[in-house]
């Protein structure tokens, strides 16, 4: 199996792999797969013996034509995913304090006014493109309104952020390589020239609350801290969109495949909880991270020595030991936001945007269904979404 086609359907790799005992090596991904429920909520519970360094190791290293414009950017420091211990809670502190209930709850009127807005788009037109007509714009718009971003300024921030995954992720020649980094340093100019106001005239956004914790005081930024700065805002924007919009495709592409699951969750909104947590678990946003091994050590009754890889799966561990898509079973564990330390600060947020879609969907367009049951997923193990889907009504 190539790279491409274990990141579009990984589940009969995960599915053998918790079958076997112990771990299973997966030559694609040069790591070992931890797939089952318990051995993955166990890995991330013991950051000390698997580290986030290296969390997200790109598939494809940028080559010169690339580096040579990179160098021209911002950014380059660590993000808060691949850190560990205290260097990491200094880098999280920031997106808890974004990101906190009050936080959401503040945002959700403009949520739901983009999100009517988004709907009014296409609702005569009788069809629609979900992902590109209202997946992506809704979760881009509100991480880029809860940064503090000009309006004008969050779909080109977030395609460019999208070119940086490009980059590291996807096989691309000398030249696509060097496009892309081109669009990776505007970002990183946009996003410097942001934190640089927000230091002059703080305001009640996550631009500001980064550069409160990462760079304390009223001086000027430094040049590091700039780089730290924006290596983190960058992570944010990605982040901040890029789960939430899988989030919302999976929810959307699961309840329409089996009709049922749709015409119940129209009988009984008061299931929307439930479909959102039958979503995390069945086709987990994030599919997995990886985790690199500290000392040697014994797991799964495995030997283990220090520097191994393992890709530690929550799309996996969402499937152990449970059924198909069904929004009606009782609540089930799950591991789809992550766990630990390490858990997804964005997760009441993405939940959140899902809720007010799901009502806003059985409200006006109850009639809703998938023009045709093929599907592709994106071929990332990042965000776990439908490249495209096709509705009708």
């Amino acid at each position: 199996m190539d790279l491409q086609a274990l990141y579009r359907d990984p589940f009969p790799t995960y599915e053998a792999a918790r079958r076997e005992p112990g771990l299973t090596f997966v030559p694609e991904l040069r790591a070992w797969l931890v797939s089952r429920y318990e051995d993955v909520r166990e890995v991330l519970g013991r950051p000390e013996d698997f580290s986030s360094e290296g969390a997200l190791r790109p598939d494809h290293l940028p080559r010169r034509a690339a580096l040579s414009e990179l160098v021209k950017g911002f950014g380059g420091r660590p993000a808060v995913l691949s850190r560990d211990g205290e260097e990491h809670r200094r880098l999280r502190k920031p997106l808890v304090r974004g990101l906190s209930p009050a936080r959401v709850a503040g945002a959700l009127p403009f949520v739901a006014r983009r999100a009517a807005e988004l709907v009014d788009a296409f609702a005569a037109d009788g069809r629609v493109e979900w992902m590109s007509a209202y997946a992506r714009p809704l979760a881009a718009d509100v991480i880029g309104h809860l940064m503090g971003l000009d309006p004008a300024d969050v779909r080109p921030a977030v395609e460019a952020g999208n070119r940086a995954e490009d980059l590291l992720f996807q096989p691309m020649t000398d030249d696509e390589q060097a496009a892309a980094a081109r669009d990776v340093v505007r970002l990183q100019h946009l996003l410097d020239g942001y934190a640089r106001m927000r230091r002059k005239e703080p305001r009640d956004d996550l631009t500001t609350e980064m550069v409160r914790a990462l760079a304390p005081g009223t001086a000027l930024l430094t040049t590091e801290q700039r780089n730290e700065i924006v290596s983190n805002l960058q992570n944010l924007l990605l982040a901040g969109h890029l789960t939430t919009t899988a989030l919302i495709g999976s929810a959307v592409h699961h309840l329409l495949r089996d009709r049922a699951q749709w015409e119940t969750l129209c009988a009984r909104p008061e299931l929307i909880p439930a479909a959102i947590e039958e979503t995390a678990r069945f086709e987990a946003p994030v599919q997995g991270f990886r985790r690199t091994v500290t000392r040697p050590l014994t797991f799964a009754g495995m030997e283990l020595s220090a520097g191994d890889s393992v890709f530690v799966s929550y799309g996996s561990a969402g499937r152990d030991g449970t059924g198909g898509f069904d929004i009606t079973r009782p609540p089930a564990r799950h591991l789809g936001f992550g766990h630990g330390v390490h858990g997804c600060p964005g997760s009441h947020l993405a939940r959140e945007q899902l809720r007010i879609t799901l009502e806003e969907l059985i409200r006006r367009l109850p009639g809703i269904r998938l023009e045709s049951s093929e599907v592709t997923m994106a071929a990332t193990l990042i965000h776990r979404a439908p490249e495209a889907l096709h509705l009708v009504w």
